[in-house]
């Protein structure tokens, strides 16, 4: 195992102490129960946003603390969901009195934790609200979910809330927004090899010279199939097709009533039709270059083009990862004027700035 790394334990409490030097202007770190908050929190009458889950997926979450996105983020260890005491701390430290949403991936760790975190919350007082991300059409159920993953629609969902959340929306508002932006967005991954959990000092899985695992994890699960590796074109087609036929899914959910009960919901996710526009997300998934993700990019572009799908924004690079582990993942968001409208908003944070 080659890492830039010093003793295993250290690994999360020093990158957040030099996320904490590196930016002071934008973010705080609050140590002993591990959180990355605002540095101007909490912002008056303002609804707080924040997620979190295992580290290793950098930038996500903690490089999207910031003006136009998360009020907080809470980093467990590497792969490893963040304690529901973490969130409740967090929670407590940026709430302004208008309510706290967090924005919880479909693992069952995160989903137990978030969970228990509201319930903590809401007999301090303080309004609280969990929507889940679960967008992932590669796989239904895993060792790790009851239904779909939560992958790459959570980086979109943190910035279209989070800039709803700056322009006065309130906490039923940017729940109705989060829990659209995840039945509107779809995503699948693929991986060229796996990646190295400092604790486990061995890759997560073996893959051949010639092959690659298709529907992939963002922990390095198993994925749809392992194929023979072939050209990036041929890849592209193949995930996009499956992202852009992806039948109408009908999911449960369990979310807060008003009165603080657990209720589950029955909600169906539409699937993508000719004339839709779309927000296009090509992420690297650590160990991939930039250059690559723009010919794979190219050809979704294409692909996209032939279903009668119009890309009208994009997002290209590395900013939900899995270590150093070399693959890509397609997210397609479908976008009307008020997805659009926040995703265009300003935002400055670490890992994501435009508008400023």
């Amino acid at each position: 195992m080659k890492k830039l790394i010093n003793a295993v334990p250290d690994v999360v409490k020093e990158q957040l102490e030099g996320m904490a030097v590196a930016h002071p202007d934008l973010l705080k770190v609050h140590f002993d129960e591990n959180f990355v908050y605002r540095a101007d929190a909490p912002v008056a009458g303002k609804v707080a946003i924040i997620s979190g889950g295992g580290s290793g997926h950098e930038p996500m979450h903690g490089g999207f603390v910031g003006m136009g996105m998360l009020d907080a983020a809470c980093p467990g260890e590497v792969f490893t969901s963040p304690t529901p005491v973490q969130m409740y701390e967090a929670a407590k430290m940026v709430n302004s009195g208008a309510g706290v949403l967090f924005i919880v991936k479909n693992y069952t760790g995160d989903v137990l934790n978030f969970e228990t975190a509201a319930e903590m919350a809401l007999a301090d007082g303080i309004p609280v609200q969990n929507i889940l991300i679960d967008d992932d059409v590669a796989v239904k159920d895993s060792l790790y979910t009851a239904g779909r993953r939560g992958v790459g629609t959570t980086v979109l969902a943190e910035k279209i809330v989070g800039a709803a959340a700056e322009a006065g929306y309130n906490l039923e508002q940017c729940a109705d927004l989060c829990r659209k932006v995840n039945s509107y967005g779809r995503t699948m991954g693929m991986a060229l090899t796996s990646c190295t959990v400092p604790a486990a000092g061995k890759p997560t899985f073996e893959l051949g010279e010639d092959e690659m695992e298709i529907g992939i994890g963002i922990h390095g699960e198993p994925g749809q199939k392992r194929m023979a590796l072939t050209t990036a074109d041929e890849i592209t087609e193949l995930m996009a097709k499956e992202i852009i036929t992806d039948p109408a899914y009908t999911r449960i959910v369990r979310e807060l009533s008003d009165s603080g009960e657990w209720v589950e919901k029955s909600l169906v996710d539409e699937p993508f039709q000719r004339g839709d526009r779309v927000i296009a997300f090509v992420n690297s998934m650590g160990g991939t270059p930039v250059s690559e993700l723009y010919a794979v990019y190219r050809k979704l572009a294409e692909v996209c083009a032939d279903y009668g799908i119009e890309i009208v924004r994009n997002l290209i690079g590395p900013y939900i990862t899995s270590l150093e582990m070399a693959g890509m993942s397609i997210t397609l968001l479908k976008a009307d004027d008020e997805i659009l409208k926040f995703w265009d908003a300003p935002v400055k944070t670490p890992g994501l700035r435009w508008g400023i």
